[in-house]
């Protein structure tokens, strides 16, 4: 049997699931309280909120967020604009020698965003992203959803990022397989000619 979950124990309750509920990720750099507490009460507040319909994810690299299976439309396009932008940042530093777990320590700045749109304008013209104005706002989706923030006069990609981070890495290997599967089927079709 479940031992009774002591609600004096939560204080912030209210706050961290107003700011969950509301499609934000709670991260160790920015939200310094609400990650203690979390780390504090985890197994109460994965219990709570289970038992109030809620999927509570954390991940241990310093971010938290409720898993939501069904996104409406408008929750999708945002996330898929993410997803590209994302992607392209990626892209750019890992071509440039950056090691891709370290995005934490990059400065995403209107430079870095203007060379995206100068390498990729065909791409972000689809998505209706090619103009710096429109990433700096995407950016500024971002960060209220909890997977950046602003520093400055640039923008820092917090650990929620590893959700799109994660998600890339496992759709290369996925491709680098079927393509391995396509070059032995080749190979053993050739080679039974």
């Amino acid at each position: 049997m479940n031992s009774p979950i002591n609600l004096q124990k939560l204080p912030l309750l209210k706050e961290m699931f107003a700011f969950l509920h509301g499609g934000k990720h709670i991260n160790r750099f920015t939200d310094h309280q609400l990650w203690a507490e979390l780390e504090r009460e985890r197994d109460a507040y994965e219990s709570l909120f289970k038992a109030l319909g809620s999927n509570l994810k954390i991940d241990d690299r310093g971010f938290a967020w409720f898993q939501i299976d069904d996104a409406t439309s408008n929750v999708s396009k945002a996330t898929r604009q993410l997803a590209l932008l994302f992607m392209l940042i990626f892209e750019l530093k890992a071509d440039t020698g950056f090691q891709l777990g370290r995005f934490t320590e990059w400065a995403i700045n209107g430079d870095l965003l203007n060379t995206l749109i100068e390498k990729n304008r065909q791409l972000l013209d689809a998505e209706g992203l090619a103009e710096l104005e429109l990433l700096e706002q995407l950016l500024k989706t971002a960060t209220n959803f909890g997977f950046t923030a602003i520093e400055g006069s640039h923008w820092k990609l917090l650990p929620a990022v590893f959700r799109y981070l994660d998600r890339f890495e496992e759709l290369a290997r996925s491709s680098d397989s079927a393509v391995e599967e396509i070059e032995q089927s080749e190979e053993s079709t050739e080679e039974s000619q």
